[in-house]
């Protein structure tokens, strides 16, 4: 399916994906355009400019784009994305790429669209046809006049450059070599110990780093084949299946090993893993997998269950092209008996399956590269549709020491028939069977619908897995012990220890670990050591309600009220992260400006200006300085905008700024959530804000702050109502 990509235009063949009547999902064909904020759909591919679309869409700031991963219509692949209006969720648009490269492109030409200001208002023409929903033209007509008098200055340089995947962290590698095999290096995290193999840990984290000839999306499809390709470079692997489809980022596998290339007299081997993938926005994908227990396939007859701690791939492509370097990273326990296998060959076992890797190199190398079409081969025998009621409880393997309980289901936002989208469509269009004049397939395949979820992109919550909400049936919520919290304001729930050694309380971070924008950026794309912060952190809240809180700042008693009843000149910088679930908690960070804002001229426009701008400027880099790899690998490295990922609400005070940052607002972020939970108390995670620069005037960037939370324990969230 061919697309092209120029310079302020997007064209290519994309699938819309809808619902009927009877709730059933299916796709249609249709070639899209997307030029000056407007997004027009045509059946064929348009023979002159003038030609009329089908239907038409606005893009402006007030359109997100969500990244729903990987869904199957009728054992056809697609990468979906979803655009909605943030006005009205049930304002949107679904649609699906048959490649991730090509939906990436997709989702960052309408995410760059969403951030410029509307250049031709009426570009997209009237027709008797209704334009998708997306477009809302009366209120776009209605600000019509509004765009002429607005002066934010928008530039292109504000998401044209995209960064490659490097670090904006500056921080040791906890890997030291330890050998090269097949052509392998090989690596154990070191934790503080020697790399000769004296002094290893029971179930050590081990990891092979090669180079495959072959595409990052290549060797992305063919790692998350189970099919029968699998059997052609996996010699651990038996068979594999899908256990439970929980989003188009994550999903629960049962693998089965062979026993083969186990030591003499020992049983098979299998392992139930919670998978979850996402792409960067330089083409590297990041698989993960960590072991889960779940009712609808206990352990094998025949098969000892193996726990994977931690495990994954990196595949990040070269400058080359069609060669990509391949991390595997594995931690497991085989469960053997200690008396029976001691800790040097059950050692060995993990070497040799992270050994896989060259086995892939070959694959490739014999292909030519020409590998993953039998990708869907066996894997999509998942459960769909299955009712809310009898959903399933999965219960993390690794990491948790105490009983886990089951969270509440976030309502799921279903397609009904009075939904703008749908209502759009005759009921003549719900049924095709037969191929419009340009395909080479049938148009229309119907699957059984899955619930659809309005969300932000993903970027950031790569960042915040730590603090995101479940979904679908998925519990790795801890079953706490609360204990009961003195009575205190807001700012001081949270306490501070300088020197970590206390659990569950905040420090500021050391700035000069995290990289910013230099003077020549526009220039050189080169970043600096940041040197210190304009604001200084003064307090932070670990809080719990059974809803959302929002304007913190604003509340009698909080420490931002203290200082403005004092009448002083000092201005707070609220962050309050917000986890919404059947128990909401929030994280709010307090930053304190002593100087005027007009000295730090795009601070001040920040806080005076409209929430596009906000969106489109605020900036986070997180960092685990401790924790496990699978949680590192999770959380990253990398500085992203916070407002194009997730719903951010501000609250304009006296003398403050609150930003509310919904992390519930994430498919993903909702999907990842028991990745990181279990590990929570032992974590230290650290982050820095910034507003970006985008002009050589706004150049170097500046930190706003930084923060760093140690061992975070929901079990001390304090209640609102005790405050």
């Amino acid at each position: 399916m061919g697309m092209t990509e120029n310079e302020g235009k997007m064209e290519g063949w994309l699938y819309l994906i809808r619902f009927n009547r009877f709730g059933l999902q299916y796709s249609r064909k249709r070639y899209f355009i997307l030029e000056d904020n407007c997004l027009k759909s045509f059946k064929l591919i348009p023979t002159s400019e003038t030609e009329e679309p089908v239907r038409s869409a606005i893009i402006d700031s007030c359109i997100r784009v969500v990244d729903n991963g990987r869904e199957s219509h009728h054992r056809k692949l697609f990468f979906i994305f979803t655009l909605y209006n943030t006005s009205n969720h049930n304002d949107q648009l679904k649609l699906g790429a048959t490649s991730s490269e090509e939906a990436a492109r997709w989702i960052r030409s309408l995410q760059d669209s969403a951030i410029k200001p509307v250049k031709n208002l009426f570009s997209c023409s009237p027709r008797k046809y209704q334009p998708f929903s997306l477009s809302v033209s009366k209120r776009m007509a209605k600000k019509s006049i509004d765009w002429t008098k607005r002066s934010i200055d928008w530039t292109s340089s504000s998401s044209g450059h995209v960064d490659a995947m490097t670090s904006d962290v500056i921080a040791p590698s906890p890997w030291k070599i330890f050998g090269c095999q097949n052509g392998l290096r090989l690596f154990k995290e070191a934790n503080d110990r020697d790399s000769n193999g004296k002094l290893w840990d029971d179930h050590p984290a081990i990891m092979a780093v090669g180079v495959v000839n072959g595409t990052s999306e290549a060797v992305f499809r063919t790692l998350m084949s189970l099919g029968t390709s699998r059997t052609e470079w996996d010699f651990c692997f038996y068979k594999g299946s899908v256990v439970e489809h929980l989003d188009g980022h994550t999903d629960i596998i049962h693998i089965q090993l062979y026993n083969h290339w186990l030591p003499w007299a020992t049983k098979r081997r299998d392992l139930l893993l919670r998978r979850y993938w996402r792409r960067e926005d330089d083409g590297t994908y990041v698989i993960l997998y960590h072991s889960v227990v779940h009712r609808k396939c206990p352990p094998q007859p025949g098969y000892v269950r193996a726990c994977l701690k931690s495990g994954g791939y990196v595949i990040t492509p070269t400058k080359q092209g069609n060669e990509c370097v391949i991390k595997h990273m594995l931690a497991v326990d085989w469960k053997f008996w200690k008396s029976y296998l001691r800790k040097a060959p059950a050692r060995s076992l993990t070497i040799r399956v992270v050994g896989r890797v060259a086995a892939l190199r070959e694959l490739f190398r014999a292909k030519s590269g020409n590998t993953g079409h039998d990708f869907l081969s066996g894997e999509f025998s998942i459960d769909i549709g299955v009712p809310k009621s009898e959903r399933e409880e999965i219960k993390t393997e690794v990491g948790l020491k105490r009983t886990l309980n089951k969270t509440e289901y976030e309502p799921s936002r279903q397609l009904s028939g009075a939904s703008s989208l749908t209502g759009l469509n005759d009921a003549a269009d719900e049924f095709f069977d037969v191929p419009e004049p340009s395909d080479d397939e049938p148009e229309s395949c119907y699957v059984d619908a899955y619930p659809t979820k309005f969300s932000s992109a993903a970027n950031f919550v790569k960042k915040l897995h730590d603090l995101a909400v479940q979904k679908k049936g998925y519990v790795d919520l801890h079953e706490i012990t609360r204990e009961e919290s003195v009575s205190c304001c807001y700012g001081a729930t949270l306490p501070k220890d300088s020197t970590s050694n206390m659990t569950c309380s905040w420090a500021t971070a050391d700035p000069t670990s995290f990289l910013i924008r230099g003077d020549n950026y526009l220039k050189d794309h080169q970043k600096i050591k940041a040197k210190g912060t304009l604001m200084q952190m003064v307090a932070a809240d670990w809080l719990r309600s059974d809803k959302r809180e929002d304007d913190l700042a604003g509340r009698y008693g909080s420490i931002v009220q203290k200082y403005a009843a004092q009448g002083g000149p000092e201005f707070f910088f609220v962050i309050n992260i917000q986890v919404p679930g059947a128990t909401t908690y929030n994280l709010a960070l307090y930053y304190m400006l002593k100087t005027p804002l007009q000295e730090t001229p795009l601070l001040e426009r920040f806080v005076s200006g409209d929430d596009t701008f906000r969106n489109s400027r605020f900036k986070l880099i997180p960092y685990i300085s401790k924790g496990s790899w699978i949680v590192k690998q999770s959380v990253g490295r990398k500085a992203c905008l916070v407002g194009q990922a997730l719903e951010v609400n501000y609250f304009r005070g006296k003398n403050y700024l609150e930003l509310g940052v919904d992390v519930g607002s994430s498919t993903v972020a909702r999907g990842v959530v028991s990745l990181v939970l279990g590990y929570l108390n032992n974590l230290v995670i650290e982050m820095a804000f910034l507003i970006q620069g985008n002009t050589s005037e706004e150049l170097p960037e500046f930190l706003l702050g930084t923060c760093r939370l140690n061992h975070l324990d929901a079990s001390k969230a304090v209640p609102t109502d005790s405050i």
